[in-house]
């Protein structure tokens, strides 16, 4: 670890360097987000351990709203505390906020949807998630109950995938974790001690200003009439609403600006389109709605608003967090959700990654080599991105 062998500067601009890389090279959705954060921060920089990464997406999993995206906020706290949150959210949203606009624009003139570096990008998201199950399942499903956990965990996501069935099996995987390893777990328990600089005292500051913003919102834009203050109320509402990442968000939002008014289907489906093109975290998406219902303004209340729940409730939970995973009982309980969580990253390989990206017999072996080129020879993940956009781009012609 170099948590203590850098100062707070260069470590605040190691993180802006490496979270706006993952900005640009993050495709394939919340879950491959997660495997490359963990190429990124854990194999390679070892910022954290494999423990503490997992049960940091743990958290995440029972929170509302982006789940890589608060992941990536948390261990931006983690080394610099709220500066580094911040710096982590922009490194990592910015691209994709800019892509966004720029995409927006090409979908009415290109079909965006079937270029082949397109697939290729969507192949890349293949080997690094099977990378990443790879090398989590050795850590978080190392015994028989615990691959049964996984197992289990996959089958039910993939034949009912909805987001309450996840977070029943989350839950359910807790319970069995700690009847199953309450008495296993060796003392004291294994697990780093990550400091960071928010207490406690912001912690319950900014959940009382979470749960606040959510009563106080929607009275404020009926009582004051303001179009800025109801987009702002919009956003900020959905953001605190939704389970299940980007693709859950879609169609919340289509069903708050469109039949207000604010946006025609036609452009939010020009934007829905651009959304599933770009790298970064779906999210995003509020910012080309609000460049097209009110221009830069727009974008950017409608930015902050859907994000800012996911920066209070980080830092409302994780100055508890990091001391409450650290008990028995919870290390118990946790051992149950990390091995759902690997359940859930195994469902996803499948779908919607693999369903999506792996089409015919040139897909499968992009495929194979894009792996080859991570696990073999050990290429960063953003070589392996590129790699896979040129392969995807050169086969469209064969």
């Amino acid at each position: 670890m170099e948590r203590h062998e850098t100062s707070l500067g260069h470590r605040l601009g190691s993180l802006l360097w490496e979270s706006t890389k993952l900005g640009f090279t993050s495709f394939g959705g919340p879950i491959a987000h997660l495997a490359f954060f963990r190429e990124s921060y854990v194999h390679r920089k070892k910022w954290l351990d494999e423990k503490s990464y997992a049960d940091t997406i743990a958290l995440a999993q029972f929170l509302p709203g982006p789940s890589s995206s608060q992941v990536g906020i948390a261990i931006g706290m983690m080394r610099g505390g709220w500066l580094g949150g911040i710096i982590s959210w922009i490194g990592f949203t910015l691209p994709s906020i800019l892509l966004l606009v720029l995409f927006a624009y090409l979908t009415n003139f290109y079909d965006v949807q079937q270029a082949g570096w397109l697939s290729g990008l969507k192949i890349a998201a293949v080997a690094v998630v099977i990378q990443a199950i790879i090398g989590m399942s050795k850590n978080l499903t190392p015994d028989k109950p615990r691959i049964a956990i996984a197992m289990i965990t996959a089958s039910f996501v993939l034949i009912s995938p909805t987001v309450s069935i996840q977070l029943l099996l989350i839950l359910l995987a807790a319970i069995i974790g700690y009847f199953t390893f309450k008495n296993k777990v060796k003392e004291p328990a294994h697990s780093t001690d990550i400091p960071f600089s928010v207490n406690k005292i912001a912690g319950v500051i900014a959940l009382i200003l979470f749960f606040a913003l959510l009563l106080v919102l929607p009275i404020l834009s009926r009582t004051f009439p303001n179009f800025y203050l109801q987009l702002f109320d919009t956003f900020y509402r959905v953001g605190s609403i939704v389970f299940g990442g980007g693709h859950v968000v879609l169609p919340l939002l289509e069903r708050e600006v469109v039949p207000s008014g604010w946006i025609t289907e036609e452009a939010f489906l020009a934007g829905y389109g651009a959304a599933q093109a770009i790298p970064g975290p779906l999210f995003t998406f509020a910012s080309y709605l609000g460049m097209v219902i009110s221009g830069w303004k727009g974008a950017v209340i409608a930015t902050v608003a859907i994000f800012l729940p996911s920066f209070l409730l980080i830092i409302g939970l994780l100055p508890f967090w990091n001391s409450v995973r650290k008990r028995k009982n919870v290390q118990a309980a946790l051992m149950g959700v990390n091995a759902a969580v690997v359940g859930i990253l195994l469902a996803a390989l499948y779908d919607p990654i693999w369903t999506t990206s792996i089409n015919d017999a040139k897909d499968f072996v992009l495929a194979l080599f894009t792996f080859a080129l991570l696990m073999v020879w050990k290429f960063p993940a953003w070589f392996v991105v590129a790699f896979a956009a040129a392969g995807g781009a050169l086969m469209s012609y064969i």
